[in-house]
């Protein structure tokens, strides 16, 4: 038997600044070598070092060794959900820089969630979805419903093939509400919402760019979304 969760040992390997800046730079499901985090937090090769074995150790990323290097990556979507739901409640850096803006704004219209799509246009389909009768209204930190996988955008989607009711036994939830720390609502996260995101990277809506989590909206993406928040 356990008594309560210890928040303060997953808290205190978060709080500190350049552990903090690793894991959201992890936010996007990518797996990064050493040096690549020690240059997102701006620390040295040793220090990274240290800050990357305290993490492991508090099991909140996991490694893995290619060649002569090591790569790190989070843990789980538990763990994301965590570092995202920090967000919501973490004050806002002031922002200085054209460069900053851009990266804001960029990171506010779409983004990657660990494994699924996020910002204003994962909202955008989120609506259509349950518009168009295909999931239920979601709610931040439930599981949600598909309700008919044979409408007309669940069909476009692909929600018919491996991530249906048959799709397979698994622990993770088949549709989840993730809040948006962007929009203070909630997107479509778990099994569908990893379906959705690569079904659009497939499609050609929307391409990753190396540096950040933002996602590139393609020209076909931009009239594929507007269409969404039409209909």
């Amino acid at each position: 038997m356990h008594g309560d969760a210890d928040l303060a040992e997953p808290a205190r390997l978060m709080g500190e600044p350049a552990r903090a800046a690793m894991l959201v730079a992890l936010l996007d499901g990518r797996s990064l070598p050493a040096s690549e985090l020690a240059g997102v937090a701006g620390v040295s090769a040793s220090t990274a070092s240290t800050h990357l074995a305290q993490l492991l150790a508090g099991r909140l990323v996991t490694d893995r060794r290619l060649g002569r290097h090591r790569y790190f990556t989070l843990a789980s979507a538990e763990v994301a959900n965590a570092v995202e739901a920090l967000q919501l409640i973490a004050p806002r850096r002031e922002v200085s820089s054209y460069s900053q803006s851009a990266t804001a704004e960029r990171l506010a219209l779409a983004r990657s969630c660990y494994d699924h799509l996020a910002g204003r246009l994962a909202l955008d389909l989120a609506d259509a979805l349950v518009r168009d009768g295909a999931i239920a209204p979601l709610v931040a930190g439930e599981p949600g419903r598909v309700l008919d996988p044979a409408t007309p955008l669940a069909r476009r989607f692909g929600i018919t093939g491996g991530v249906g009711a048959a799709g397979g036994s698994t622990r993770r939830p088949l549709l989840r509400g993730c809040l948006d720390w962007t929009e203070r609502r909630p997107h479509i996260a778990g099994r569908l919402g990893a379906h959705v995101l690569e079904h659009v990277i497939t499609e050609g809506w929307i391409e990753r760019r190396r540096g950040d989590r933002s996602l590139r909206v393609t020209e076909a993406g931009s009239r594929k979304f507007a269409e969404l928040a039409r209909d």
